[in-house]
């Protein structure tokens, strides 16, 4: 993890959807080297947080990288859905993640992406352990694989700063544990700020270096992982009825049994 200041900073960040603010204020900080999750429940912000974060979302406040002004190419994302070209193959798709820096005519014809921009996409698929299928069809990959595919796609545009909104929800936790470890991993080996929102309290504890919780658009919770994150997570009411909000991993409130 690092210890130097803030590689992203996202300083007081408001956002508003009509009449209603859903982000108050948000200040949050990601050092280069450090996987920090951000967790809350259902309508909490922090996805709006990662949107305003990759200039996605119209919010007042600043959004810095190294200090600066964020650019078009300082921010990488990875979401949910994996937005892979799945007729193409794996190296095509990784190779989009430089189409920033390269002419038109690249993103109109595949085969014209430059020897350098293959052989730099090659080496992001080493990174994920996934340079052995490099010339398969996207589509005949597993989720897991599809999602370390768009980790190096990614990783291929260069960018310092690296946002996964989600990027584990629709997989199986095995595959799960590996992308997030994987996310770790890059965030410590390559000196990136990965933030990435989460559902899954347990995967932060054991793979994040530091933990933000949002609730009702605001930060409540900032530290190292394994705090205790109930505050985040509506309580089920207290007759039993309604749908337990908080995801799984999160205890919530014992009840004494009815005498």
């Amino acid at each position: 993890m690092s210890t130097t200041g803030p590689l992203l900073h996202v300083r007081g960040a408001r956002v508003r959807y009509g009449v209603r603010e859903v982000l108050h204020g948000v200040d949050v900080r990601g050092a280069a080297g450090e996987l920090l999750a951000v967790l809350g429940a259902n309508g909490s912000g922090k996805s709006t947080l990662l949107r305003a974060a990759a200039g996605l979302t119209p919010c007042d406040g600043e959004v810095l990288v190294d200090g600066r002004p964020r650019g078009r190419l300082d921010v990488a994302l990875v979401f949910q859905r994996i937005h892979l070209v799945t007729s193409r193959t794996v190296m095509d798709n990784v190779c989009a993640g430089a189409l920033g820096r390269l002419p038109l005519r690249s993103s109109l014809v595949p085969a014209l992406f430059p020897r350098a921009v293959r052989e730099e996409a090659m080496g992001c698929l080493e990174r994920v352990g996934l340079a052995d299928r490099a010339h398969d069809r996207a589509g005949s990959l597993s989720g897991g694989q599809q999602q370390r595919v768009a980790v190096a796609r990614a990783l291929c545009q260069r960018s310092r700063v690296l946002l996964a909104d989600e990027p584990v929800s629709a997989l199986d936790p095995a595959a799960a544990e590996q992308v997030l470890g994987l996310l770790a991993e890059l965030a410590h080996t390559e000196r990136l700020a990965v933030l990435a929102v989460l559902h899954q309290p347990d995967l932060a504890a054991q793979h994040a270096d530091r933990v933000v919780g949002l609730r009702d658009g605001r930060v409540v919770l900032d530290g190292p992982p394994g705090l205790d994150v109930r505050e985040l997570y509506p309580a089920p009411p207290a007759d039993g009825t309604g749908q337990d909000l908080a995801p799984a991993g999160v205890a919530g409130p014992t009840r004494e049994a009815a005498p």
